[in-house]
């Protein structure tokens, strides 16, 4: 590795750093102060919510917090749908970020199993996008950020994501609005709506994954 591609990743690395470390200590909020915030702005509420998930990315603010207050904020089904807005546009600008960034660091042609894996993407990019948005638990934006890496056509992943993350964005909306009702019973349908909506998808990808051979892109 020359002192050039060196350095790119040296820039890179120190780069992720700090906006992980500025997410977890100057950025870090409880949903509920978040929701004060994001009420705070009256009618423009809504979009300032989107705006703020469409650039969230860009700073590794964890989405399941901002998720949680846009249910306290505006409900479990307005919140969902202001959510999805901003989940899939920020989706779209992590993705082409990294997509521009990659370019100047990924120098490299794939080799190897890491190219078998970056074909299958490419050539199946919806399916796996999809796979993975329904599962809740993986990073949001680590999966933007591979899908770019591994060149899974644009249009794939936007369809895909907006799909795929319907499920996981109610889930978390309901949950959160669930806290302002104050209700036990609400509280307690919610955390049940919420655990069946994320172990639902990780059951059915395990059996696509035994039925494919592990394989998400191998066809029946």
């Amino acid at each position: 590795m020359n002192k050039k591609r060196m350095a790119k990743w040296l820039l890179a690395a120190v780069a992720i750093g700090l906006v992980i470390w500025l997410s977890r200590s100057v950025f870090d909020v409880e949903a509920e102060d978040l929701r004060n915030w994001i009420l705070s702005f009256g009618l423009w509420a809504p979009v300032i919510y989107i705006i703020v998930y469409t650039i969230r990315p860009l700073i590794f603010f964890p989405a399941s917090v901002l998720s949680i207050a846009g249910g306290l904020a505006f409900g479990a089904w307005m919140g969902t749908l202001y959510t999805i807005m901003g989940a899939t546009l920020g989706a779209m600008l992590s993705f082409l970020v990294a997509k521009s960034v990659g370019k100047s660091i990924v120098t490299k042609e794939w080799t190897g199993n890491a190219a078998k894996f970056q074909r299958q993407m490419e050539q199946n990019g919806f399916l796996y996008v999809l796979l993975f948005r329904l599962i809740p638990v993986i990073n949001f934006d680590l999966i933007s950020y591979m899908a770019a890496i591994a060149k899974v056509r644009f249009p794939s992943f936007a369809l895909a994501t907006l799909i795929g993350i319907i499920p996981g964005t109610f889930a978390y909306n309901f949950l959160g609005s669930s806290f302002v009702s104050g209700n036990p019973k609400v509280i307690g349908a919610a955390i049940i709506v919420f655990a069946v909506l994320t172990v639902v998808p990780i059951v059915i990808r395990n059996r696509w994954n035994r039925k494919n051979g592990g394989n998400p892109g191998k066809p029946n």
